[in-house]
């Protein structure tokens, strides 16, 4: 008994912290809203902004949009990768851009309080091998950057 109450404290705990997490953001500010992100590698750059909102099943919801941008030649691609609990999925491709070109850029993922992923720019579109650094797309700073 004294596992379940610990267990329903911890649950209503995380569902009362997981809204101040992800700060509201005013329905006017495009393209970024809620927590800035961006990623970069050789001549493309991504950038947007990150919020957790409800699913139209109720669940929280991960959402990251921004654009992803290209000056010079080649292909590059928006990679994301997500760990739940301590189990980490592979790299999934959200978007490429060619040549001097930009693409909108929109990751959904389901979310908990113990979901955690990061997202990179990468060259070419075939795989995460050439990467810039890995971004953080679930830290939450308490107020906006």
């Amino acid at each position: 008994m004294r596992i379940r109450s610990w267990a329903t404290a911890i649950t209503a705990a995380a569902c009362c912290i997981l809204p101040l997490a992800a700060p509201a953001a005013a329905a006017d500010e495009k393209p970024a809203r809620g927590v800035a992100w961006s990623a970069s590698h050789e001549t493309a750059t991504a950038s947007g902004g990150r919020w957790v909102e409800r699913s139209s099943t109720g669940l929280h919801q991960l959402v990251a949009e921004g654009r992803l941008t290209n000056t010079g030649e080649g292909c590059y691609s928006v990679w994301a990768r997500f760990q739940f609990d301590f189990v980490p999925t592979p790299p999934r491709k959200q978007a490429t851009v060619c040549g001097n070109d930009t693409v909108d850029v929109r990751v959904t993922q389901s979310y908990m309080p113990t979901t955690t992923g990061s997202i990179a720019v990468c060259k070419g579109s075939e795989n995460a091998r050439d990467c810039g650094p890995w971004q953080s797309l679930t830290s939450w700073p308490v107020t906006r950057p």
